[in-house]
């Protein structure tokens, strides 16, 4: 399924390409010419372009295709789309072929060139080797990207200079045998971090082996770990390798390491500094080669000065810190993240995703205190019960996205100073959103509201990033 924009003066092709696409799976948005189709463009997330060649408004097929190849098309900011999209893909279609026309729009970097009449099968055909190709293209990016390390590692994802740094780190660090203690809130990606660190380094090849230790009963964590000889306890009916076994040669994750209990933890300092396991019933210890990472949501140092977790064993086990910053920290990774799990859960349900802008306000404004779990668990939810391929603030639950508006200045100025250019923007968006709500969308009844122009509402729709869908009006001449 795709976003895909068609182009046509006649309405009766635009409403025959319309049913067609539609039938194929494809999202549809309908435009009447050139000019109303960069308006469509600079709004909407659009995958491919089906555009008539003679168009009487200004701006026909060529010249529209001039437009987006070469940049021209201005693009309001798109909270969940990538920060540089790639171009949509253009097929031209006319009933006035000749070789000339073909050969300048295939210089020009059209996909293709159809010529009327033309069958359903072909043109279904068509966009699908175009979307295949822009699938390549992507895929080709998101590669870039991953090799240059900005805005993904392993499935670590973040463009803010807090993630960077732990990028920057995992790339120093991920083929040593160093113990690494990774710290975090509930929820920030500490095992993501634990399998960077394993899949970028030279242990890729072997096994990678996590445990919950607040997961496991304390009678049994030691069993887990180090494994037990047949008999060494009542329902020892076999010999049971460890954890620390199981992961020779490889990483062993302990996850929540601040749950084990004093005397496994005494168990586990031992194993960590002789690098030697002895199984419950055996008589003889065994060597292991394997790296320990530990992660915790506890401050450890803490625990450490109340007397919960032993000194000896955090030190061991902090040689590295890798710590995750929590979401609303670095609130500049949500709109990637929330459009990496609409991808992910769009593709699940058969259908392309996007967050409205105001929707997407409420995330970037909203704490996250269960941090990227949460933010995954909300879009899923939206994604589930949305009856529409656009997420709103409606689809949001109310309770943790509320909209934030700015309100009367208070009596004391705050110690700290405040963000006046974030108040006075946030200010002017809810007016602006709400003057739209108001009106149903139709932005020149949204503008006489606010005592504006038309064109100044257009100016901040572009500046603030208020969604633009479902007015079809035309801008003012001149």
């Amino acid at each position: 399924m795709a976003n895909i924009l068609v182009v046509d003066d006649e309405q009766s092709m635009r409403e025959f390409l319309a049913i067609c696409l539609k039938r194929a799976g494809h999202a549809v948005t309908l435009a009447e010419g050139g000019t109303q189709a960069l308006e469509r463009l600079a709004a909407l997330p659009i995958d491919v372009v089906v555009t008539d060649l003679k168009m009487p408004d200004g701006i026909d097929g060529l010249g529209l295709l001039h437009a987006i190849k070469s940049g021209a098309v201005s693009r309001a900011p798109f909270p969940s789309a990538p920060p540089a999209p790639v171009d949509p893909e253009v097929i031209l279609v006319t009933a006035f072929a000749t070789a000339e026309t073909a050969l300048a729009a295939m210089k020009q970097g059209a996909y293709d060139y159809l010529t009327k009449p033309f069958q359903v099968d072909e043109i279904n055909a068509v966009i699908g080797r175009a979307l295949e190709k822009r699938a390549l293209v992507e895929d080709n990016l998101a590669l870039r990207d991953q090799l240059a390390g900005r805005a993904r590692l392993a499935q670590l994802l973040g463009r803010s200079r807090a993630m960077q740094r732990v990028f920057e780190l995992i790339g120093k660090i991920h083929s040593a045998k160093t113990t690494v203690l990774v710290t975090g809130e509930s929820g920030t990606g500490k095992e993501l971090v634990a399998r960077a660190l394993h899949s970028e380094g030279n242990r890729a090849h072997r096994t990678f082996v996590a445990v919950n230790c607040g997961a496991i009963p304390e009678e049994l964590m030691e069993s887990e770990l180090f494994g037990h000889k047949k008999g060494a306890f009542t329902g020892a009916v076999a010999d049971k390798p460890g954890l620390f076994q199981e992961a020779a040669g490889g990483t062993l994750f302990l996850d929540e390491i601040g749950e084990l209990s004093l005397s496994l933890q005494v168990k586990l300092l031992r194993a960590l500094q002789e690098r030697r396991v002895k199984s419950i019933g055996a008589t003889e210890e065994l060597e292991v080669d394997v790296r320990v990472i530990a992660a915790t949501n506890r401050d450890l140092e803490a625990e450490v000065a109340r007397g919960a977790f032993r000194a000896d064993l955090y030190y061991r086990l902090n040689v590295i810190e890798v710590r995750l910053p929590p979401l609303r920290q670095r609130r500049e990774d949500i709109p990637l993240l929330a459009d990496h799990f609409l991808r992910r859960f769009g593709a699940e349900h058969g259908r392309p995703m996007r967050l409205s802008a105001e929707a997407m306000r409420r995330l970037e404004s909203y704490d996250f205190p269960g941090n990227v779990r949460e933010l995954e668990n909300l879009i899923e939810r939206a994604v589930a019960l949305s009856s529409s391929n656009v997420i709103g603030p409606a689809d949001l639950p109310a309770e943790r996205t509320k909209a934030v508006v700015a309100s009367e200045a208070p009596e004391q100025f705050p110690a700290e100073g405040v963000d006046l250019e974030r108040l006075v923007s946030d200010f002017e968006r809810s007016w602006v959103a709400r003057a739209l709500e108001h009106t149903g969308g139709v932005r020149k009844r949204a503008a006489t509201l606010l005592g504006i122009s038309f064109r100044s509402l257009r100016y901040r729709l572009a500046k603030l990033g208020i969604d633009k869908d479902g007015d079809a009006e035309e801008p003012e001449a001149g």
